[in-house]
């Protein structure tokens, strides 16, 4: 979520990304196609190949907090769905599993009314790389949170994820029940986005965010309690946890880092600040910027959500960056896809090189200040990344 778009950018956005919409909660299943059935328009797009040393290795996990009502339901406990995406070994693991299911692709491609305009299996079918249940390569890992943005699933984070993976990270990312256009969950329901018709201001873009913060500070228990849910869960060094989000998964980053001591750095991928970064800061700990062409110092909207007044409470080591010929969808797997899928393009910055700059920033600034390697690509402009726009405002 973000309001900071032009009528110009949002009308063109519209064309493949969902909006919030009134849903129904949980929606029946429809059939897949026959095994007969062929559909002329199937293009299967492939995301770029993750660069680090590390084959990636990835495992599903249905996580249920039981202290917690729902707060878009009303009634019964708060669900996650989250992916876990690990350093593996070369050669292990099963098949690369679905980019989507064929029920969430059907209600994504339904919600943007793109059912004539792109098959179903043309987003299932969407190339990744990490390997079902690979065996890890053993090691302690930082651990990295990912939540998308608002009514879009965490599959569009797919491609910054797995090359985290493969750097050596631990990824977790998020759907947050209720808040997309459509999520798989256990037992056959998919739930879709009843948050969409509870949400119309500013004061509920909040509500979204801490409740995420929430959500994040559970999953942390779950990963680094006692008892921890993911079988895994070894490779994961508790005292260095970081997280990032995109649109409004930026903003919950914000929030997540105000009420967790636990995650030490942040980045906040062209979301408004809707949970607003306290007053006395974030207890020095590093938060990064990284925005679209219009996200400029001075054009981030007004009130608390506005990107300058947080930028001033922000009382760590800090960067706001922002892509030339960008828009706010440019640092998901959405550019790419759309390329391949012959959609308008989002942006005049090509799809592939959307994805190279958000991995190599978004990379940096956590082998800087998780591993403590000390990254020039974050001290200022690169020749070789002429888009790149460091402000300091």
């Amino acid at each position: 979520m973000n309001r900071r778009r032009t009528a110009a950018s949002l009308a063109l956005l519209a064309l493949l990304l969902p909006l919030p919409l009134v849903a129904s909660g949980t929606a029946a299943a429809a059939p897949p196609p026959t095994a007969t059935s062929v559909d002329s328009r199937v293009v299967l797009p492939q995301l770029p190949r993750p660069t680090g040393k590390f084959a990636v290795g990835q495992e599903t996990l249905h996580l249920v907090d039981r202290s917690r009502t729902d707060p878009w339901a009303g009634s019964g406990p708060r669900e996650l769905m989250v992916t876990m995406r690990y350093p593996a070994q070369r050669g292990t693991g099963g098949p690369v599993r679905p980019w989507l299911t064929h029920e969430e692709a059907r209600l994504l491609l339904a919600d943007r009314q793109l059912e004539e305009a792109v098959a179903v299996e043309s987003l299932v079918g969407t190339k990744a790389y990490a390997r079902s249940d690979a065996r890890p390569v053993a090691g302690r890992y930082p651990l990295i949170v990912l939540s998308p943005g608002f009514t879009v699933p965490r599959a569009t984070l797919t491609s910054l994820a797995e090359e985290l993976a493969s750097r050596g990270y631990v990824v977790a990312a998020v759907d947050h029940a209720y808040e997309t256009s459509g999520t798989a969950f256990p037992g056959g329901r998919v739930l879709t986005c009843l948050a969409c018709a509870k949400i119309g201001s500013e004061g509920g873009a909040k509500q979204v965010a801490d409740n995420r913060a929430r959500d994040v500070s559970f999953l942390l228990d779950r990963l680094t309690g006692r008892h921890p849910a993911w079988r895994n869960a070894g490779l994961i060094d508790p005292g260095r946890i970081a997280m990032a989000g995109h649109s409004i998964g930026g903003s919950a980053a914000v929030a997540a880092m105000a009420t967790d001591p636990r995650i030490r750095a942040g980045i906040d991928m062209d979301g408004g600040v809707f949970s607003p970064v306290p007053a006395g800061g974030l207890g020095g700990r590093p938060f990064m910027l990284l925005g679209a062409e219009e996200s400029r110092p001075g054009n981030t909207g007004t009130g608390e959500a506005s990107w300058d007044p947080n930028w001033k409470r922000l009382d760590g080591w800090k960067r706001w960056i922002t892509l030339d010929a960008s828009n706010h969808f440019t640092f998901t797997d959405w550019p790419t896809m759309s390329d391949q899928l012959g959609l308008p393009p989002l942006s005049p910055l090509a799809g592939a090189r959307s994805l190279d700059l958000t991995r190599r920033y978004v990379g940096a600034f956590f082998d800087q200040h998780l591993k403590g390697v000390p990254q020039p690509l974050l001290d200022g402009p690169d020749p070789e990344a002429p888009e790149v726009r460091f402000h300091t405002p």
